[in-house]
Order: structure tokens, then C-alpha cells, then sequence
């Protein structure tokens, strides 16, 4: 990778079903930075259980790039086209980028989520996602942070122990949470359970 296309914006790219990886290697070959973000889940296979390592948005990765020399990049096998609005490519915002990847070099379990938006945004401010900030929900007794894409409308969720968590000085990211969501608003005790297994943290 040349200092060349570190300067350049990260982009989505859409790609065939099953082919991020295969997709992530051309690009390798093609000396383009990209980034394959995977989660490891056990699943039956025949006579036992197998461990796989899946992506966390299927059927897309990122990639940074010249727009002004797309071709290569829409010419590589697997490629479907670069995300945006319409037909004008729009780049993914740096810092959800860098949300993802410290959660990737964290090593934290970590799934796809349903995409949110909406709640009270925390920070982390202990423990190797120090710095991040998002929106928590407690789920099945796990506390875990939500860091999306907002032009993919996907998020991802990260396990995060209940301690690492204060409010953050950004304030609400909407005025009401999803279904079957709720979110961690500061650390006083639970009094009441929410919808779909999750427990509504109250301000003290």
C-alpha cells in the first residue's frame, strides 16, 4: 500500500454472495487497502460443531480508493458495484471505519446486530475499546456496544463489561430506542425488564 492510497476515502463494495473473501484477496493482489471485518460462530456441521469465520456485513467490505480510477476496482471478479446514493459512489464515514476496526483488533466476541440509531450514546472509557464511543443494550444479562454504518444501515455489536461504560458528552442519538431494544444510559441498577429479553438501565 502507498501513502498514495492511504490518503484515499473508504468505500462499500458490494460484492456476490459468499465472495468477500475471494473478493478481499483480488484486492490484496491488486495492492488496494481493504478491510474484511470477520466474527467466528459454531454452527452443526454433519457429526460435530464447526467454528467459522463469517463477515459481519455479508455481502459487502471496504475498500479505499480513487474514484477517479474506479475501473479496476468495478472489473474485479465478485464486484457488484460501489455503494452509494443512486449512481454516485458516497465514501464511509472514517471514524465508523475505525470503530470496527478497533473492535476487530480488540478480539472481543462480536456479531451482527440489527441496524440502531437511536438511544443514549456512551463511551468507553476502560478496557481495550477505551475511546469508542455508541449505544449499549443489555441482552441475555451481556452488556454489549453497537457501532454502525450508517450507509449500509448495519451495525455490529461487541461484549464489553458494564464498568468500561460512562455517558458520553454526544448526547442522545435519537429520542426512542427500536423494538425489542433498550438502551444503557448510565450504571444504576435496573428496575424494570424491556421488551425481547432486554433490561432498561435508567438516569440516575
Amino acid at each position: 500500500m502507498t501513502a498514495e492510497n492511504h490518503a484515499w476515502p473508504w468505500f462499500a463494495l458490494q460484492v456476490k454472495g459468499r465472495q468477500e473473501k475471494n473478493v478481499a484477496d483480488l484486492l490484496d493482489y491488486k495492492g488496494y487497502e481493504r478491510f474484511l471485518p470477520l466474527y467466528k460462530c459454531r454452527r452443526p456441521w454433519s457429526d460435530r460443531i464447526k467454528e467459522l469465520e463469517l463477515p459481519l456485513f455479508p455481502g459487502y467490505l471496504f475498500c479505499r480508493l480513487d474514484l477517479n480510477v474506479r475501473l479496476p476496482i468495478l472489473k474485479t471478479p465478485g464486484v457488484l458495484h460501489i455503494v452509494g446514493i443512486g449512481k454516485r459512489p458516497i465514501p464511509v464515514e472514517e471514524g465508523e471505519i475505525a470503530a470496527i476496526q478497533s473492535i476487530m483488533n480488540s478480539r472481543l466476541p462480536a456479531l451482527p446486530w440489527p441496524f440502531t440509531q437511536v438511544g443514549q450514546i456512551v463511551r468507553i472509557d476502560h478496557g481495550p475499546l477505551s475511546g469508542l464511543d455508541g449505544i449499549v443494550v443489555k441482552f441475555k444479562s451481556q452488556h454489549r456496544l453497537i457501532v454502525s454504518v450508517t450507509l449500509l444501515q448495519r451495525s455490529v455489536a461487541v461484549e464489553i463489561e458494564e464498568a468500561w461504560v460512562s455517558p458520553s458528552t454526544s448526547g442522545a442519538a435519537g429520542c426512542a430506542t427500536e423494538p425489542g431494544h433498550s438502551t444503557l444510559r448510565t450504571h444504576a441498577p435496573a428496575d424494570r425488564s424491556g421488551p425481547g429479553g432486554y433490561t432498561q438501565i435508567e438516569a440516575v
